[in-house]
């Protein structure tokens, strides 16, 4: 099925135009804001970025999506759920004192923050589907029950898909750990015994 897909590019020739207004521009001609009602909680799942690393959108992108809902009368919140790795993300206090570090906090972006599958990734739903490999998917609890979403995706590289956007971001990001875990089980390294000279 085709989509339509809007583009701005990173010239600035209007006056009074930057990337902000552009980033609302784009999202005015695609809809956005006839998606949502009033009083909607509308998730806006996004990375926050590990610690220590730039490679996550700045906070203050976020901040205009937010106004913009807000305006709608909806209730907005900065989300995504903790990792299955060890690292910064892995629970949800350490999860939110790197989005704070990152700058996203309620001063900057004018939204809450929410680690949508809890304190330790054990808050979710069991949802049937019909998939290839899986019967059933863990989506975390507070995403299940938003009543909108909203996803903004960086490109970044990853050892499964290749390439990271929009759809990974929401097909693996809104799975708990465990969810998480069911996605990746399948993933085992097998060895070439053949080839295999033992590190040497």
């Amino acid at each position: 099925m085709a989509a339509k897909v809007y583009f701005s590019s990173l010239k600035a020739t209007k006056r009074k135009e930057n990337h902000v207004s552009k980033l609302a521009n784009l999202a005015k001609a695609g809809g956005l804001w006839e998606k949502f009602k009033e009083k909607e909680l509308i998730a806006i799942k996004i990375h926050f970025g590990e610690q220590g690393n730039t490679g996550f959108i700045n906070p203050i992108y976020t901040r205009e999506i937010i106004a913009r809902l807000k305006d709608k009368g909806c209730k907005p919140f900065l989300t995504d759920t903790n990792t299955l790795y060890v690292g910064t993300r892995a629970n949800s206090v350490d999860h939110l004192e790197t989005a704070l570090a990152h700058g996203f906090g309620y001063a900057t972006t004018g939204a809450p923050l929410i680690i949508a599958d809890g304190l330790t990734g054990k808050n979710y739903i069991e949802v049937g589907i019909k998939g290839e490999h899986l019967s059933s998917v863990r989506i975390a609890g507070d995403i299940y029950s938003a009543d909108g979403l909203v996803t903004m995706s960086h490109f970044k590289g990853h050892v499964l898909t290749s390439f990271g956007g929009a759809i990974k971001n929401l097909g693996m990001g809104l799975g708990s750990r465990s969810g998480k875990y069911k996605m990746h089980q399948g993933a085992i390294p097998t060895i070439d015994e053949e080839a295999c000279i033992k590190c040497r």
